[in-house]
C-alpha cells in the first residue's frame, strides 16, 4: 500500500510537470513503465519511484528548456544531437540558462543520491519483477496506440506542454530514430504526380538574384508593436512585395531554412535528418536553384558571416552547384576576422560581400545568382554589442514600444542592419546602372527574444507565429512580376516566388512547384495536400532526391567541388 501511495503521488506530480496532459493514460503509463525498469536493478519500490520521478522530471525541465530556445519538444532523436554541437553550443550562447539547467539536474541527481542510500524498502523477487515491467510495457503500448500513435504524438511536437509523455513517444516511436544511412522523407506519397509543362521566359530580362538570409530577423508587427520609418521600409520596401514567412524552425538551425530556400523543400520533411542535411545531404538535391540557374547562364555565388570548417557548408554548398563560395575566414583586407567575429557586424559582412561580388562580376559580366548569409542579429540579446551613444534613437523607439531591454538590442541592430543593407543595395546600383537585379530577403527563424515578448503580451509559447518571419522582393533596373504571388509564404516556396517574379523561364519542376503553392499555403509542411506529396514521388522517382544510401551523392558532390 505504501508503495502505491507513492507512485500516486509521483504520478500526480508528473502530471501537474506536465501541463495541459492530454493522453493521461499513455502519460501513466509511461510513468509506470519507467518505473518497472528501474524496478528491474534495485528491487524495492520505493526506491524504483524515486528514481523514476527524477528521470521523468528531468526529461520534462530538459524539454521544456529545448522548447522555450528552438519552439520543439525532446525527442529521442535529439539526444545524438547532443554530442554534435547543442550542448557546446547552448553552453557558449545561453549561459545563464545552461548553468541553470545543470545546477537543476545536480539538485535531482543529489535528490536521487539520496534517496538510494535512505528508502530501501521491501525486496521483490525476480518473477516479480520481470511480471511487473512486462505488465507494465503492455499497458503502456496499448495506451500508445489507443491514443493515436505516432501520427497523434508527432502532431504535438510544438505544444508547450506535455513534455514527458511526448519524449516517452518518440522512443516507442522507432522510426523517428532509427539511424540510416540514406536520407528519410516523411511525405513521400505513392504515386507520382504528372509534371507541369515547362514555362517559357515572360521577360527578355535576367536579373542577377541575390538572396539575403537576415539572421534572426523578424516583423515586429507580427506581435502588433511599431517600427520607425527605417525599420519598416526595411521589412517592406516600396515597390516590393513583402510580408509574412513561414519556416520550419525557432530559435537556431539556420542552415535548415537555408535548405528549404535552395531545393523548394520543407526541412521538416526529413524528419530526424533535418538537423545533419548539410552532411547527410551532401549530392543528394541535384535540382536546387543554384543548379536550375546554372542551365540558365548565372554564375553561382555563395558568401556567408561563418568559417569554411562550419557544418560542412563548403561540400554541402558545391554539391548543389553554387560554384563560388566566400567564408569570413577567406575574406581578403581590410576585412579584419578577428574583429568581425565580436559583433558579427551586418555593416562588415556586407562591405565584404559586395567586394567579392562586384570582383567577380567585373572579372564575368553573366548574371549571378548569390547568397548571402548574415549573422548579426543572432542571440543571445542578453549581451549588448551595440556601444553606448550609437543607435540610441532606435533603442529609445524600441522601449517605448515593449519597455524590455532584449528587445531594444533586437531593434539597435535592426537599425544598423537596415541602414547597411539599403547602403549595399545603393553601391550595387550605382555601380552597375542599368543592371537588372532582383533582390530576395527574408528571416531565417526568430531569436528567442521573442518569449520576452509572449511573456509581456500574454501570448501562449506555442503559439504559431513563433514560426513566422518576414519576406521580401524587390527589383532594380526591370520590371519584376508579383502578379499572383501571396503575401503569407512558406520558406520552401520563396525560390519559386522569386523565379516567377524575375520573368525567367521554369524547368518542369518549378514550373509544377509554382502550380502547388496556393493549394499548399503558408505552410508547406504542414499542408495535407495529397498532390504535394505525390510531388515530392516524382521528384524521388526521377532522382531530383535521392534517398537511397548509394556512392552517386558523394560522387557528384566531389566532381562540384
Amino acid at each position: 500500500m505504501t508503495a502505491l501511495l507513492a507512485w500516486l503521488g509521483a504520478a500526480a506530480i508528473l502530471l501537474v510537470a506536465e501541463r495541459r496532459p492530454k493522453a493521461v493514460l499513455f502519460t501513466m503509463s509511461a510513468f509506470a513503465f519507467l518505473t518497472a525498469l528501474f524496478l528491474l536493478p534495485f528491487g524495492d519500490a520505493g526506491r524504483a519511484v524515486l528514481f523514476a520521478l527524477v528521470l521523468s522530471l528531468t526529461i520534462a525541465g530538459a524539454s521544456a528548456v529545448k522548447h522555450h530556445h528552438s519552439g520543439m519538444k525532446l525527442a529521442f532523436a535529439d539526444l545524438a544531437l547532443s554530442f554534435a554541437g547543442t550542448l557546446p553550443f547552448m553552453v557558449r550562447q545561453y549561459r545563464r540558462t545552461a548553468m541553470l539547467t545543470f545546477a537543476t539536474a545536480a539538485g535531482l541527481a543529489l535528490i536521487a543520491l539520496l534517496g538510494g542510500l535512505f528508502l530501501r524498502g521491501h525486496t521483490l523477487g525476480w518473477p516479480q519483477r520481470w511480471l511487473v515491467l512486462a505488465t507494465s510495457f503492455g499497458a503502456m503500448m496499448a495506451a500508445y496506440v489507443a491514443a493515436g500513435g505516432a501520427r497523434r504524438f508527432r502532431a504535438d511536437l510544438n505544444a508547450g506542454a506535455r513534455f514527458f509523455s511526448f519524449f516517452l513517444a518518440s522512443i516507442v516511436d522507432v522510426a523517428s530514430w532509427w539511424p540510416t544511412n540514406g536520407l528519410r522523407m516523411l511525405d513521400v506519397g505513392e504515386a507520382p504526380l504528372p509534371l507541369a509543362a515547362p514555362r517559357s521566359a515572360r521577360s527578355s530580362a535576367r536579373p542577377d538574384i541575390i538572396v539575403v538570409q537576415h539572421e534572426s530577423v523578424f516583423d515586429p508587427r507580427l506581435f502588433g508593436l511599431p517600427v520607425d520609418d527605417r525599420i519598416g521600409a526595411f521589412l517592406a520596401p516600396a515597390g516590393g512585395h513583402s510580408g509574412r514567412l513561414h519556416v520550419d524552425i525557432y530559435g537556431g538551425g539556420s542552415w535548415q531554412t537555408e535548405f528549404s530556400l535552395l531545393t523548394g523543400l520543407s526541412s521538416a520533411s526529413f524528419g530526424p535528418d533535418s538537423y545533419f542535411l548539410f552532411k547527410k545531404g551532401v549530392g543528394r538535391f541535384p535540382h536546387a536553384l543554384p543548379t536550375e540557374l546554372a542551365g540558365l547562364g548565372y554564375r553561382t555565388l555563395l558568401a556567408t558571416s561563418c568559417r569554411r570548417d562550419f557544418l560542412n557548408y563548403d561540400a554541402f554548398y558545391a554539391g548543389i552547384g553554387v560554384e563560388e563560395r566566400h567564408f569570413s575566414d577567406t575574406y581578403p583586407p581590410p576585412f579584419d576576422l578577428a574583429a568581425f567575429e565580436i559583433t558579427n557586424s551586418d555593416t562588415e559582412f556586407f562591405a565584404a560581400t559586395q567586394a567579392a561580388l562586384v570582383h567577380s562580376i567585373d572579372a564575368d559580366p553573366a548574371p549571378r545568382f548569390v547568397m548571402a548569409l548574415t549573422n548579426f542579429n543572432h542571440g543571445p540579446h542578453e549581451t549588448r554589442i551595440i556601444p553606448p551613444g550609437i543607435r540610441e534613437a532606435a533603442r529609445a523607439f524600441a522601449m517605448r514600444a515593449l519597455p524590455d531591454p532584449t528587445y531594444a538590442e533586437y531593434c539597435a541592430r535592426l537599425d544598423e542592419t537596415a541602414e547597411s543593407w539599403a547602403a549595399f543595395k545603393a553601391a550595387l546600383a550605382a555601380r552597375y546602372p542599368g543592371r537588372p537585379m532582383l533582390f530576395v530577403r527574408y528571416g531565417d527563424h526568430q531569436p528567442t527574444m521573442t518569449r520576452a515578448i509572449e511573456q509581456a503580451l500574454s501570448i501562449p509559447t506555442d503559439d504559431p507565429r513563433q514560426f513566422e518571419t518576414f519576406f521580401a522582393l524587390e527589383a532594380v533596373g526591370f520590371e519584376p512580376d508579383f502578379a499572383g504571388l501571396s503575401d503569407r509564404l512558406d520558406i520552401a516556396m520563396l525560390g519559386t516566388a522569386a523565379l516567377a517574379a524575375s520573368g525567367l523561364p521554369l524547368d518542369a519542376i518549378t514550373a509544377t512547384r509554382l502550380s502547388l503553392m496556393e493549394e499548399c499555403g503558408a505552410a508547406y509542411m504542414a499542408s495535407p495536400s495529397s498532390k504535394k506529396r505525390a510531388f515530392h514521388r516524382a521528384l524521388v522517382e526521377q532522382g531530383a532526391i535521392r534517398l537511397a544510401p548509394d556512392a552517386t551523392a558523394l560522387r557528384i558532390a566531389a566532381e562540384r567541388a
